[in-house]
């Protein structure tokens, strides 16, 4: 799973600053500066992108206009795919309880919504 994943995540990079994108260009942008991290594997995979050793100023220790046109020793080194893959395992236990509450909410709503449908219907049949 972890292959693949991979594989699409660096599909996706060939997506960023392309028009109509703007959802994944700034997830990119914002995962990258906030967990400190540059790429799917490592940096080298922007090279791929761009066909020229730069990557996104997203990626730069400080962030400047066209910082990422500099020297790979102003860029985040650590793999982006890693970094949040252990932040989720750190995190499991909330992401965990967060998806039990929607689904909660959901199947509470649902509930509720079937038990007002057979009030009408039942009221629709005294009523008529």
């Amino acid at each position: 799973i972890d292959k693949y994943a991979q594989q699409d995540l660096k599909k996706g990079l060939h997506l960023y600053g392309t028009e109509g994108n703007i959802g994944l260009t700034n997830a990119w942008s914002i995962i990258q500066t906030d967990f400190r991290c540059c790429g799917v594997s490592n940096y080298t995979d922007w090279f791929e992108v761009y066909n020229a050793t730069r990557v996104p100023d997203s990626c730069c220790l400080e962030f400047s206009d066209n910082c990422g046109l500099h020297s790979p020793g102003t860029w985040w080194k650590a793999p982006c795919y890693e970094t949040v893959k252990v932040w989720l395992q750190e995190n499991l236990l909330a992401v965990g309880i967060f998806g039990l509450c929607t689904a909660m909410v959901q199947i509470l709503g649902l509930t509720f919504a079937m038990t007002m449908y057979c009030q009408v219907v039942k009221a629709d049949t005294y009523c008529a």
